[in-house]
Protein backbone atom coordinates (compact mmCIF):
# COMPACT_ATOMS: atom_id res chain seq x y z
CA UNK A 1 0.00 0.00 0.00
CA UNK A 2 2.85 2.39 0.84
CA UNK A 3 4.40 1.86 -2.58
CA UNK A 4 1.10 2.69 -4.32
CA UNK A 5 0.71 5.87 -2.28
CA UNK A 6 4.31 6.86 -3.05
CA UNK A 7 3.84 6.28 -6.80
CA UNK A 8 0.68 8.41 -6.76
CA UNK A 9 2.53 11.19 -4.93
CA UNK A 10 5.39 11.07 -7.44
CA UNK A 11 2.92 11.13 -10.36
CA UNK A 12 1.08 14.04 -8.74
CA UNK A 13 4.39 15.87 -8.19
CA UNK A 14 5.41 15.37 -11.82
CA UNK A 15 2.04 16.69 -13.01
CA UNK A 16 2.51 19.69 -10.72
CA UNK A 17 6.02 20.22 -12.16
CA UNK A 18 4.68 20.09 -15.73
CA UNK A 19 1.89 22.57 -14.88
CA UNK A 20 4.37 24.88 -13.17
CA UNK A 21 6.71 24.85 -16.18
CA UNK A 22 3.75 25.42 -18.53
CA UNK A 23 2.70 28.41 -16.42
CA UNK A 24 6.22 29.87 -16.52
CA UNK A 25 6.30 29.56 -20.31
CA UNK A 26 2.79 31.02 -20.62
CA UNK A 27 3.77 33.99 -18.42
CA UNK A 28 6.92 34.57 -20.47
CA UNK A 29 9.14 33.94 -17.45
CA UNK A 30 10.96 31.19 -19.37
CA UNK A 31 11.47 30.81 -23.10
CA UNK A 32 12.48 28.06 -25.53
CA UNK A 33 16.13 28.34 -24.49
CA UNK A 34 15.20 26.62 -21.20
CA UNK A 35 13.85 23.70 -23.24
CA UNK A 36 17.18 23.50 -25.05
CA UNK A 37 19.01 23.40 -21.72
CA UNK A 38 16.70 20.58 -20.60
CA UNK A 39 17.51 18.61 -23.75
CA UNK A 40 21.19 18.57 -22.76
CA UNK A 41 20.38 16.45 -19.72
CA UNK A 42 20.89 12.73 -20.21
CA UNK A 43 21.93 9.57 -18.39
CA UNK A 44 25.55 10.69 -18.28
CA UNK A 45 24.59 14.01 -16.67
CA UNK A 46 21.23 13.49 -14.93
CA UNK A 47 21.60 16.65 -12.81
CA UNK A 48 22.69 18.91 -15.65
CA UNK A 49 19.71 21.29 -15.50
CA UNK A 50 19.70 21.61 -11.72
CA UNK A 51 23.48 22.19 -11.75
CA UNK A 52 23.23 24.86 -14.45
CA UNK A 53 20.35 26.56 -12.64
CA UNK A 54 22.27 26.45 -9.32
CA UNK A 55 25.25 28.18 -10.97
CA UNK A 56 22.93 30.73 -12.59
CA UNK A 57 21.25 31.51 -9.26
CA UNK A 58 24.56 31.78 -7.38
CA UNK A 59 26.07 34.12 -9.98
CA UNK A 60 22.86 36.14 -10.29
CA UNK A 61 22.74 36.67 -6.52
CA UNK A 62 26.28 38.11 -6.72
CA UNK A 63 25.42 40.32 -9.69
CA UNK A 64 22.33 41.68 -7.95
CA UNK A 65 24.35 42.42 -4.82
CA UNK A 66 26.95 44.23 -6.94
CA UNK A 67 24.27 46.28 -8.72
CA UNK A 68 22.66 47.23 -5.39
CA UNK A 69 26.04 48.31 -4.05
CA UNK A 70 26.78 50.42 -7.12
CA UNK A 71 23.43 52.21 -6.83
CA UNK A 72 23.93 52.72 -3.08
CA UNK A 73 27.00 54.85 -3.79
CA UNK A 74 26.74 58.62 -3.87
CA UNK A 75 25.22 59.84 -7.12
CA UNK A 76 28.39 61.51 -8.37
CA UNK A 77 30.52 58.41 -7.70
CA UNK A 78 28.12 55.88 -9.27
CA UNK A 79 30.13 53.71 -11.70
CA UNK A 80 27.76 53.26 -14.64
CA UNK A 81 30.46 51.51 -16.67
CA UNK A 82 30.85 48.78 -14.06
CA UNK A 83 27.06 48.60 -13.82
CA UNK A 84 26.92 47.97 -17.57
CA UNK A 85 29.45 45.14 -17.25
CA UNK A 86 27.38 43.45 -14.53
CA UNK A 87 24.21 43.92 -16.56
CA UNK A 88 25.84 42.40 -19.66
CA UNK A 89 26.79 39.35 -17.58
CA UNK A 90 23.29 39.12 -16.10
CA UNK A 91 21.67 39.51 -19.53
CA UNK A 92 23.91 36.84 -21.06
CA UNK A 93 23.43 34.26 -18.33
CA UNK A 94 19.67 34.90 -18.25
CA UNK A 95 19.51 34.41 -22.02
CA UNK A 96 21.51 31.20 -21.78
CA UNK A 97 19.20 29.69 -19.14
CA UNK A 98 16.00 30.93 -20.83
CA UNK A 99 15.07 33.45 -18.13
CA UNK A 100 13.17 35.64 -20.59
CA UNK A 101 11.62 38.27 -18.30
CA UNK A 102 14.79 38.67 -16.23
CA UNK A 103 16.74 39.19 -19.46
CA UNK A 104 14.26 41.82 -20.68
CA UNK A 105 14.52 43.76 -17.41
CA UNK A 106 18.33 43.60 -17.63
CA UNK A 107 18.17 45.12 -21.10
CA UNK A 108 15.96 47.99 -19.87
CA UNK A 109 18.25 48.45 -16.87
CA UNK A 110 21.29 48.62 -19.14
CA UNK A 111 19.60 51.30 -21.23
CA UNK A 112 18.98 53.39 -18.11
CA UNK A 113 22.61 52.90 -17.00
CA UNK A 114 23.93 53.96 -20.42
CA UNK A 115 21.91 57.17 -20.06
CA UNK A 116 23.22 57.55 -16.48
CA UNK A 117 19.61 57.77 -15.39
CA UNK A 118 19.85 57.02 -11.66
CA UNK A 119 16.09 57.01 -11.06
CA UNK A 120 15.57 54.75 -14.08
CA UNK A 121 18.29 52.44 -12.74
CA UNK A 122 16.67 52.29 -9.32
CA UNK A 123 13.30 51.44 -10.86
CA UNK A 124 14.94 48.83 -13.07
CA UNK A 125 16.75 47.33 -10.08
CA UNK A 126 13.42 47.02 -8.25
CA UNK A 127 11.86 45.31 -11.30
CA UNK A 128 14.90 43.06 -11.68
CA UNK A 129 14.77 42.00 -8.03
CA UNK A 130 11.06 41.21 -8.38
CA UNK A 131 11.44 39.15 -11.57
CA UNK A 132 14.53 37.36 -10.33
CA UNK A 133 12.98 36.52 -6.95
CA UNK A 134 9.88 35.12 -8.68
CA UNK A 135 12.02 32.99 -11.01
CA UNK A 136 14.26 31.80 -8.18
CA UNK A 137 11.24 30.75 -6.10
CA UNK A 138 9.76 28.81 -9.03
CA UNK A 139 13.09 27.13 -9.81
CA UNK A 140 13.31 26.02 -6.17
CA UNK A 141 9.78 24.57 -6.36
CA UNK A 142 10.61 22.68 -9.56
CA UNK A 143 13.82 21.22 -8.18
CA UNK A 144 12.28 20.22 -4.86
CA UNK A 145 9.79 18.16 -6.84
CA UNK A 146 12.64 16.71 -8.87
CA UNK A 147 14.61 15.79 -5.74
CA UNK A 148 11.57 13.97 -4.30
CA UNK A 149 11.21 12.05 -7.57
CA UNK A 150 14.87 11.05 -7.55
CA UNK A 151 14.68 9.97 -3.90
CA UNK A 152 11.54 7.91 -4.59
CA UNK A 153 13.23 6.20 -7.56
CA UNK A 154 16.32 5.47 -5.49
CA UNK A 155 14.40 3.85 -2.62
CA UNK A 156 11.45 1.96 -4.11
Amino acid sequence: LGLIVERRRVRSDMNRRRRLLALLFHQGVLDEQFLQVQQLEDGASPNFVSDVVAIYLRESDKLLRNLRNLLAAEEESCDYGKMGIHLNQFTGSSSTIGAHRVRDVCIAFRSASEQKNRIGCMRALEALEYEYCYLKTKFHEIFQIEQRRIAAARYP
